[in-house]
């Protein structure tokens, strides 16, 4: 029996991207005798450019921003047909842009992200998919209004430069300086999380740890969320300070909501609808979908629950792949998985583990679908 198996896996953090993962697991499938189709897929985090770039068509520009600490880097932006244009927040205010000493997000700011919309409007876009995971940051999008224009002002009138920390700070918010070219381009955030901005889900209490925010600092990102959502509010615009998905990004999603109008959109359907995963699973008899770490994150709008979810209303069982398995039994089923299974061969140490996940992730893919074929053949 020969398998129809489609490959539709997410980044593989710091290891793989999308394509990449998807490549390596295909290679075990065909090894073992069946067909694959790959399918890469991403939620908004790292991999969501190169994910619809992959799947439209389209290309990749270079352009100048800033790093979530104010450094001069280089980027990218994606360009799709009919103008629209893909930014990846991760791209230049993500997690990986920063060695561990560095992580601090009261100290860090989204301008980076700023700079590369400006850049897309500059190559032309009359639409923007702005993908928001994957953020060392947790500035409510301050340094992204920021760097479109935008005058964000303390009590005394001293403009403020962006981080976590001038959250609390904020007095008022002038956009009347925004680039014009906004008002007639939509903007449509992939958010990788459903937290709303504030409070024991949201951004800075759920993420902020994972981005080296001391208990300490926690409590003042979230307070200053909230107030940040509060000044927002009272200049009438949108509150967003419990919208679901609003703590995307430290906030970030929440932020572009209010002061540029965007809408918030689960990045993990959004992406595994733009890649085709629907079509591709037609006929298909297997799916295999997987990420960096399978946790309870997992179910909170990351892809591999979206391709689950895709592969149940398809009818087509889902096997999962991670480099990490941290859930309590029962919780793959419940999500739609067959099964969740960790890709690791040997026990070794970490950076080791992820410099051999191309090779593990081919090992299992030929393992699943042997034994696929063999239970179901």
């Amino acid at each position: 029996m020969t398998l129809r198996v489609v490959v539709a896996p997410a980044p593989f953090k710091g290891a793989l991207g999308p394509a990449d993962a998807a490549a390596a697991i295909a290679t075990g499938v065909r090894l073992a005798g069946h067909e694959a189709i790959e399918v890469p897929v991403a939620d908004g985090g790292e991999g969501t450019m190169d994910a619809l770039v992959a799947a439209a068509g389209g290309r990749v520009v270079e352009a100048p921003a800033r790093d979530p600490l104010g450094r001069p880097i280089h980027a990218f932006v994606g360009l799709l047909a009919d103008g629209i244009a893909v930014v990846e927040l991760a791209q230049a205010s993500g997690y990986e842009r920063l060695a561990d000493a560095e992580r601090d997000p009261e100290a860090t700011s989204t301008l980076g992200t700023g700079d590369l919309i400006r850049a897309a409007l500059d190559a032309g876009a009359t639409r923007l998919i702005v993908g928001v995971g994957g953020s060392a940051t947790t500035d409510g999008g301050l340094g992204i209004a920021i760097a479109l224009g935008a005058r964000v002002c303390d009590v005394t009138g001293t403009e403020l430069v962006g981080t976590g920390a001038d959250l609390a700070r904020v007095a008022a918010v002038d956009l009347s300086g925004l680039d014009p070219r906004l008002a007639g381009v939509p903007i449509e955030i992939a958010c990788d999380v459903n937290s709303p901005l504030v409070g024991p889900e949201g951004a800075a209490q759920v993420f902020g740890p994972q981005k080296g925010a001391s208990p300490d600092a926690v409590v003042r990102l979230d307070a200053g969320l909230a107030h940040f959502a509060a000044v927002l509010a009272a200049q009438g615009l949108a509150d967003v300070a419990h919208l679901p998905r609003a703590g995307a990004a430290g906030g970030a999603a929440g932020g572009m909501a209010a002061m540029l109008g965007a809408s918030l959109t689960d990045g993990g359907a959004r992406i595994t609808t733009a890649a085709g995963l629907a079509g591709a699973l037609v006929g298909a008899d297997l799916c295999i979908t997987g990420e960096g770490r399978f946790d309870a994150q997992t179910l909170t709008g990351k892809a591999p629950a979206a391709v689950a979810a895709a592969c149940v209303d398809a009818g087509v069982p889902c096997v999962g792949l991670f480099g990490q398995v941290d859930v309590p039994p029962g919780i793959a089923r419940r999500m739609g998985l067959a099964a969740a299974l960790p890709i690791g061969r040997t026990v070794r140490p970490l950076a080791e583990a992820m410099a051999a996940t191309a090779d593990d992730l081919a090992a299992a893919g030929a393992d699943v679908a042997g034994m696929w074929a063999a239970a179901h053949g």
